[in-house]
């Protein structure tokens, strides 16, 4: 696990920052957003917690927890100086920026629990953000909360990206309701970046399943409706199904609906539940062991791959997984909430398996076992 946010060791200010973001730098900053990274002549100073010397002004000490901060590396610091957030790692694959904690959703095992307080200066630290980043970015993405609850402000923001980063592969996640307004939708698709992608839950084959599942009456129609209206304009999609005691047992009939009515669509990510926020607070009423539900999942994948539908398995290990499947699940565990258990110890294909959220401590599989060494078929024992 990588720590993402801390309190300052020390803080020495001539006075409150007026700037929030910050971009370390090794040698002098040349730039007003730039914050040297050890000695420097002017400017805010960050230095990791074994600098042994009494902050002086305008130097804040970082806690030992983040002395993984370098060069290049975007940190998010309160007026005070007190607060340290880490807003991008240029070495990470996996940099999300979190737009919002509203939604319209409430879904039973959602990681990211809705708020309802305005909190729109994310939106606007996440603009500072994008001006900030390297051109050669290759991706980002972005998170909620529900992006859409913005409107327009989300669409400036899409376009401010297509503007700033043209090359970089955007991830955008939506619970899919607000594309149902063929007005939104449109001014969506104008933004005209070939390289967006919304992510869109879907959680039924049905009405009555998706919108429990969601906490939301006509969540369903609202969610189909708008990946139709995507579908329609040309806009790249990813249909995600969060596996978890409600949608394990129908994955099958969601792979169905799917292959049937939504085969436009880029890509199917079967996932695997995160045990944190209301996922944890319902854990009971939510979590299923995944070797319990392998033979539907694989059953699924391979329904959707015959389809022609490109699936992927996410957030799953090696050894719970059908050995016809193995192949279609990817590392998707972002870098700084992963990890691996003392049971994956010899286990042959630990470098190729995705590894655990650190929040599976409160509930794994009870099936986790090293594998030996592919076969000759490629088949595990």
């Amino acid at each position: 696990m990588i720590a993402l946010r801390g309190r300052a060791r020390s803080a020495s200010l001539d006075g409150p920052l007026r700037r929030e973001l910050w971009r370390l730098v090794d040698g002098p900053a040349r730039q007003p957003d730039e914050a040297t990274l050890g000695d420097g002549p002017a400017g805010l100073r960050v230095r990791h917690a074994h600098h042994d010397a009494a902050p002086r002004g305008n130097e804040i000490v970082l806690p030992p927890h983040l002395g993984h901060l370098g060069a290049g590396d975007i940190i998010a610091v309160s007026p005070t100086g007190d607060r340290v957030e880490v807003m991008w790692r240029p070495r990470s694959r996996h940099n999300s920026i979190l737009l919002t904690e509203r939604c319209d959703n409430y879904c039973l095992m959602c990681s990211q629990p809705p708020k309802r307080h305005d909190d729109s200066r994310l939106l606007d630290r996440a603009g500072e953000l994008i001006r900030m980043l390297p051109a050669d970015t290759p991706e980002l993405g972005l998170t909620g909360g529900e992006p859409t609850v913005y409107g327009d402000g989300l669409l400036a923001l899409l376009r401010l990206i297509h503007s700033e980063l043209p090359g970089t592969e955007v991830h955008l996640l939506s619970n899919g309701r607000r594309f149902a307004d063929a007005g939104f939708t449109a001014d969506y698709a104008r933004a005209g970046n070939p390289r967006l992608m919304a992510g869109i839950p879907l959680f039924g084959p049905e009405p009555a399943l998706h919108d429990f599942v969601v906490q939301a009456s006509g969540a369903f129609d609202q969610t189909v409706t708008g990946i139709l209206r995507l579908g329609e304009l040309r806009q790249r999609v990813e249909i995600r199904v969060v596996l978890q005691k409600h949608t394990a047992p129908a994955v099958v009939e969601i792979a169905e609906f799917i292959a049937r009515n939504l085969p436009f669509v880029e890509k199917v990510a079967l996932m695997g539940l995160e045990v944190t926020g209301l996922a944890r607070a319902n854990l009971d009423d939510v979590w299923v062991d995944p070797f319990d539900y392998r033979a539907e999942l694989a059953e699924a994948a391979l329904l959707l791959k015959h389809a022609r539908v490109r699936t992927q398995i996410y957030n799953h290990q090696l050894c719970l997984l059908d050995h016809r499947v193995r192949r279609m699940a990817v590392r998707s565990i972002s870098d700084w909430k992963n990890e691996h258990i003392p049971a994956c110890a010899g286990c042959a294909v630990r470098e190729e398996c995705g590894g655990f959220f650190v929040s599976s401590r409160h509930r794994r599989s009870a099936h986790i076992r090293p594998l030996p060494s592919p076969s000759a078929d490629g088949h595990h024992a």
